[in-house]
């Protein structure tokens, strides 16, 4: 799985940026505008930059939360930037759409129970499992109990593993 997953999460990238540029193009937009409409609901966290929008055109990933914003921007599902999956816009993988005063994020503890409990369904070690999950490593997975923040495309080997819909794997959080 490790190298079919290395060249999906490089695909995902690439195609997001492709897909902000063709929407910001189509509506004749420059890339600050852009990024007012990403941040639009953010009324007291620190915005996202347009330098991390445009740097999605030559990086490997981006932080997991700025990219759930495009996302919502750009009305996509994580999976649609996934090769393989033919129903990436079927209900089951829309995200929730944020409310006033709310902001999507992923939720790290949720996928760690979630690998936790597949994993002794399995009988597995950490360590097996990370052999399983491409780049990542134990500490990578046990760490995400403890919250924070995640990395797309990255997260999505997880969540393939998992066999379940990325938006399971998130929350609306008050600000």
């Amino acid at each position: 799985m490790g190298i079919l997953v290395y060249c999906i999460v490089k695909i995902a990238v690439k195609a997001l940026y492709e897909a902000l540029d063709e929407k910001r193009r189509a509506l004749g937009m420059s890339w600050a505008a852009v990024t007012r409409e990403v941040n639009r609901t953010r009324t007291t966290l620190r915005p996202i930059a347009s330098s991390t929008i445009t740097g999605l055109k030559d990086k490997f990933g981006g932080e997991g939360d700025g990219v759930l914003q495009m996302l919502l921007w750009l009305e996509r599902t994580p999976e649609s930037f996934i090769p393989g999956i033919p129903d990436a816009k079927a209900p089951r993988y829309q995200l929730p759409q944020p409310g006033p005063g709310q902001i999507l994020r992923w939720d790290t503890k949720k996928l760690h129970a979630a690998l936790n409990a597949k994993r002794l369904a399995r009988g597995m070690t950490w360590n097996d499992l990370a052999d399983e999950i491409f780049r990542h490593t134990p500490a990578m997975l046990t760490n995400l109990a403890k919250g924070g923040r995640v990395g797309f495309p990255h997260v999505m080997p997880i969540v393939l593993w998992l066999d379940q819909p990325a938006a399971t794997f998130t929350h609306l959080a008050a600000w």
